[in-house]
């Protein structure tokens, strides 16, 4: 597990980028709160952003999740995206050309609340 003291802390930055590990950061902004999933998430990876939206949902009356940092993401984070658009107001900032293709596959681009950028969602 990585710790303050550590120099591979889970994001750290490399040349200006994140590296390409799952994570999760949480902030408030705008009066929603914002949950960031970075990383590459299906069945065995989804944990920690389900926890972290099951409480946002719980705790908050708009939810932002920014997707700008995702690599990839299956019908496991569509599942866990249409479970809490039914708990709480969600919106979807910034989703890559992969998650877009699976939304708009589904069908589901039209039930979510997309937004291109993290400020947008939040106004």
């Amino acid at each position: 597990m990585a710790t303050a003291d550590d120099d591979n802390t889970p994001f750290q930055q490399l040349n200006g980028h994140a590296p390409p590990q799952t994570g999760v950061i949480q902030y408030e902004r705008g009066g929603a709160w914002i949950v960031v999933a970075h990383g590459a998430y299906d069945l065995d990876s989804i944990d920690p952003l389900a926890h972290a939206l099951e409480t946002a949902a719980a705790q908050h009356t708009r939810v932002v999740i920014d997707a700008s940092g995702l690599t990839f993401a299956d019908s496991t984070f569509l599942n866990l995206l249409l479970n809490t658009h039914r708990l709480t107001d969600l919106r979807l900032a910034a989703p890559p050309p992969q998650l877009l293709r699976i939304l708009e596959i589904t069908g589901a681009d039209t039930l979510l609340d997309l937004r291109p950028t993290v400020e947008d969602a939040v106004t």
